[in-house]
């Protein structure tokens, strides 16, 4: 079994709001709820979202009426994104789990046939991590074997999960992915007016003075 999991913890200091309740496209589908729907649609079987600073916002923006999704209160999400990711792990882990896919909310655009490519991927490697690369490039969604969740346990929060990634550097995963949205973050107000151009939402600007 594969679960899947959805770091979205962060204070989004540089967007200057919860990036996750942003709105994309012309229905006003929020930037968190095509993260899960594309989840969804890629063939996982749930996803868990983890939220800490925006907790209230990142609830309000989950897509309606789908038992599939959750949100998890992270407090320590001021440790940085390993500990987000950690909290998400303690969530979704049993004794069936046998990988999990990690991606960030900053990540939008990734398509789902991308998605079910890097867990096809796993499934048929059972590699320790598995991701997205063109080129120089790296992005999300990542898979993480049960291999590395004990390595995942007790990295340094300083390095965070870069660590996890060199000591499995020889037996890692990459796959190529010629799908753009692998490999956009929206982090800032430009990057987030970029996004909006891509889905055709009608141009706005974040408020800075929302929560």
């Amino acid at each position: 079994m594969i679960r899947a999991i959805v770091l979205a913890a962060g204070a989004s200091s540089r967007m200057g709001q919860a990036k996750a309740a942003l709105p994309l496209g012309s229905t006003g589908e929020t930037v968190v709820a095509r993260v899960v729907r594309t989840l969804l649609a890629a063939g996982l079987p749930d996803v868990t979202v983890v939220a800490g600073a925006h907790i209230d916002a990142v609830r309000n923006a989950m897509p309606a009426f789908e038992p599939r999704a959750r949100v998890v209160e992270h407090l320590g999400w001021a440790e940085g994104q390993l500990s987000s990711l950690l909290a998400g792990l303690a969530a979704v882990d049993d004794p069936q789990l046998e990988a999990v896919l990690v991606t960030l909310v900053d990540v939008p655009l990734v398509r789902p046939d991308s998605v079910a490519a890097i867990v096809h991927a796993w499934r048929q490697s059972r590699a320790p991590i598995v991701r997205p690369v063109d080129g120089e490039r790296h992005g999300h969604p990542v898979v993480f074997d049960r291999a590395v969740f004990a390595d995942l346990r007790t990295a340094d929060p300083r390095v965070g999960a870069k660590a996890v990634f060199a000591t499995h550097a020889s037996r890692r995963l990459d796959v190529t992915v010629k799908d753009p949205g692998a490999y956009v973050d929206v982090d800032t107000p430009a990057d987030y007016q970029r996004v909006l151009r891509v889905t055709g939402t009608p141009a706005e600007s974040p408020d800075r003075g929302s929560a």
